[in-house]
């Protein structure tokens, strides 16, 4: 069975996040987490020692998370009947990221999906403050939904790779399960922005030519082009369903994240967007 994370602050967002989740994941087993995570308006001395249970003052922040969860909750159940699915609520007074992090540790998570900040135009969706916290910091793969984007069918799936990670079958399962579920063909798109390849991107190239031979899959490389907006015009000429990125220390996307203040974060996706943290070593 499937554990997946959903972190939801109630709003439209999120909620169209966890209705994407359970679209996307009809037709497996699965156990969701709801998550709300909250902070009083002043730490209290009761936190620091242990919570509110430790203290007869009440705290207004946990009936309001709970609150909250239960109607989420209440809503799901309205218009859902797969018998696959199970429903956990957990209300946390944590900083988002940790809280992902602790429970992804304690309940074995498989995925989180939540919901981007909001639209920035007609065909742009800023990955919000959160969003960028939890693709960064996250240990399990995310799945950032756009805002209002609704479900349909993953049949094309874009996977961008420099070839310099020989990755590892434990990492790249993610991507290939995906494409099972789906009958999705992926696409690996190199993007061409200097040399031709060394001897050492060659070598993992073939290595994942060999982690794909039983999958639907071609390769496609683009000169000329530059990342990240390469990526971002490929999805838009080609009508992809789902972008996919391993995301390692120094690599592009990460350099992306550092490189502005992550309120003002200048990646945009227009599809659902699942990274995947890449611990393969590198070897230049």
């Amino acid at each position: 069975m499937l554990k997946i994370l959903l972190p939801t602050d109630f709003s439209t967002n999120a909620n169209n996040a966890i209705g994407y989740a359970i679209k996307f994941f009809a037709k497996r087993d699965c156990l969701f987490y709801i998550l709300h995570t909250y902070t009083p308006a002043f730490y209290r001395m009761d936190y620091l020692i242990g919570g509110p249970s430790f203290s007869a003052i009440p705290d207004i922040g946990v009936d309001i998370s709970m609150e909250g969860l239960e109607k989420t909750k209440a809503n799901i159940l309205q218009g859902h009947t797969n018998p696959r699915h199970q429903f956990k609520l957990v209300s946390a007074f944590n900083l988002l990221t940790d809280e992902i992090n602790k429970i992804a540790t304690e309940k074995e998570i498989d995925m989180v999906v939540m919901g981007t900040q909001g639209a920035s135009g007609a065909k742009e969706i800023f990955l919000g403050t959160n969003t960028v916290y939890v693709i960064r910091k996250a240990n399990i793969p995310v799945l950032a939904v756009p805002a209002s984007f609704k479900y349909k069918q993953v049949n094309r799936i874009l996977f961008p790779s420099d070839y310099w990670s020989k990755y590892k079958a434990s990492e790249i399962s993610t991507l290939l399960d995906m494409a099972t579920t789906n009958n999705a063909e992926i696409t690996i798109l190199h993007v061409k922005e200097e040399y031709e390849l060394t001897d050492k991107q060659l070598e993992n190239k073939n290595h994942l030519k060999a982690m794909l031979k039983e999958f639907p899959h071609r390769f496609q490389e683009l000169r000329g082009a530059l990342m990240p907006q390469a990526v971002m015009d490929y999805i838009d000429d080609h009508q992809l369903d789902l972008l996919v990125m391993m995301n390692r220390q120094h690599n592009f996307l990460e350099r992306i994240m550092w490189r502005q203040n992550v309120d003002q974060i200048g990646f945009h996706v227009q599809v659902p967007f699942l990274v995947i943290r890449d611990t393969s070593p590198i070897d230049k």
